[in-house]
């Protein structure tokens, strides 16, 4: 069993650490990941470092806790302690996902298989998720119209293609010695609380209406909705941005 490293800063002076190294978010980082998101993995960061766990340890944590709340979508009946169980589970692997860059930067500095890793995990959740919904509905809410399963695909096409282009802008623009989207920090809190539809924590969070299956298919084709208008207008942005840097 890992035990608590010594020799390692106290708990308190670790969360201080990490609050003084804190990266600054990306100007359209919605209001639950920086707010919300990152003050919980910062705590968790701080633990997984006192038990010296490595950043690729933190990022399996993270993927079990997401895979987990996915496979109870597709295989457990909805309920409304399901849905309890299924958000938790999503909101605490969210928030590992948070953690591991944090004890990166704890350690020193992260490697290129580590972001190699987290970036993996983060696109098999990303399809899986929705699919994973898909999956749910057809077996286990009978009485909902099979036009409603055609949300979860196109969510599934819109999560996917929008978390490629946001990693493909940064690629592209590094390659070309541009500043990525993070290195330019900042970002406004209206604009964040704007784009709360498109935060995954949100997603997270609308299982909790798992159970109720009518009313979380609405708040689900909402944020579906709101994800896909906002890669609309980001891709026109992103396509002026590659001609600019081009």
């Amino acid at each position: 069993m890992t035990s608590v490293d010594s020799a390692r800063p106290s708990l308190a002076e670790t969360l201080t650490r990490l609050r003084a190294a804190q990266k600054g978010h990306a100007r359209g980082a919605p209001a639950y990941s920086v707010y919300v998101n990152r003050r919980i993995g910062r705590v968790l960061a701080a633990v997984a470092y006192r038990f010296g766990l490595t950043p690729n340890q933190v990022t399996l944590v993270s993927a079990a806790h997401t895979f987990a709340g996915i496979a109870l979508i597709a295989t457990v009946p909805p309920s409304w302690w399901s849905g309890i169980v299924i958000a938790a589970l999503l909101v605490l692997g969210y928030a590992w996902d948070s953690a591991d860059g944090q004890v990166a930067r704890l350690r020193g500095g992260g490697s290129v298989a580590g972001e190699w890793l987290d970036h993996f995990v983060d696109a098999i959740k990303i399809a899986a998720l929705h699919l994973a919904v898909l999956i749910g509905l057809y077996r286990f809410a009978g009485d909902v119209d099979e036009l409603w399963l055609l949300v979860p695909i196109g969510y599934s096409i819109v999560a996917t293609v929008t978390f490629f282009g946001m990693i493909l802008n940064d690629l592209l623009k590094g390659a070309r010695g541009v500043a990525s989207t993070h290195a330019r920090g900042g970002g406004t809190l209206g604009r964040s609380l704007m784009l709360l539809p498109t935060d995954f924590g949100v997603l997270c969070l609308a299982f909790l209406l798992w159970g109720a299956s009518p009313l979380f298919l609405v708040v689900y084709s909402v944020l579906f909705a709101a994800n896909a208008l906002f890669l609309c207008a980001a891709s026109v942005k992103w396509f002026r941005e590659m001609r600019r840097v081009g």
